[in-house]
């Protein structure tokens, strides 16, 4: 069987127990060193081949994958947070189709929600922003023109902003471009979960600054937006859900007609 594996955020005990389970099944683990945390590497047997995707291509890392899958073998591709956001695992699956390779997904907790834990907020305000955007500036993989930041900014949701830490400068300005002010609150997660984990608050216009004053340009998820404002939660702000009459909590949770 061929396992596709999120690891979690960084922390080893923040890996699923059915991902910690498929690592001490597995004959063959296929990691991304950059990212995952290595000591995830200690669920994994004595016996297990180990092999650091880091330095191969696609064409390798299926070439291994699909030989030990062939030799009735376990196999897990650990990817890190959840494959699900900035995985790359659709085009691993395509040519496991293609093969007709049965394989299977075990999810993992994102860094996006490790981040949260960092911040220690909660995305989505009562009163406030009801809408999380997860996105990334332009690099090497393209946007369609219809999600770029100055696009989505207009929105003035919450706002997770991947894989851009060395786009730090253009992306501050793309979000004042698309309407936050300089002075909207602003923050970067550095390596979320993990030992050496960072969190700095700043505004849209100093993300540079701060990036820079920090030595941060990878492995950081860029936020904005009210949530990360002090006032965003004040005694008036209150989720109807746990309101203190009973009867509002029913009509909360009664389904809409």
């Amino acid at each position: 069987m061929i396992d596709f594996v999120g690891a979690g955020p960084g922390a080893k005990d923040l890996i699923t127990v059915r991902g910690m389970e498929l690592l001490k099944k597995a004959d063959l683990i296929i990691y991304t060193g950059s990212l995952v945390n290595p000591e995830l590497l200690q669920y994994a047997s004595k016996e297990t081949e180990i092999y650091d995707s880091s330095e191969m291509d696609l064409d390798k890392i299926m070439s291994l994958m699909i030989e030990a899958h062939r030799e009735g073998k376990n196999v897990v591709r650990l990817h890190t947070g959840d494959p699900a956001l900035y995985g790359a695992i659709g085009e691993q699956i395509r040519i496991l189709e293609e093969n007709r390779i049965e394989y299977g997904y075990c999810p993992g907790v994102s860094s996006l929600f490790g981040a949260a834990s960092a911040l220690k907020k909660e995305f989505t305000v009562p009163g406030g922003s009801q809408s999380l955007i997860i996105t990334r500036m332009e690099g090497r993989t393209e946007v369609p023109d219809s999600e770029r930041i100055r696009s989505l900014a207009s929105h003035h949701s919450s706002m997770a902003v991947f894989l851009s830490a060395r786009m730090i400068r253009e992306l501050s300005d793309e979000l004042m471009a698309g309407g936050y002010g300089a002075d909207s609150p602003a923050a970067i997660v550095y390596k979320a979960t993990w030992e050496d984990e960072r969190v700095i608050y700043t505004t849209v216009k100093e993300l540079p600054e701060a990036a820079e004053k920090n030595g941060i340009s990878k492995t950081a998820i860029i936020f904005t937006g009210d949530f990360l404002s002090d006032g965003a939660f004040t005694e008036n702000v209150r989720s109807k859900l746990y309101a203190p009459a009973g009867g509002e909590r029913m009509k909360a949770l009664a389904p809409s007609k």
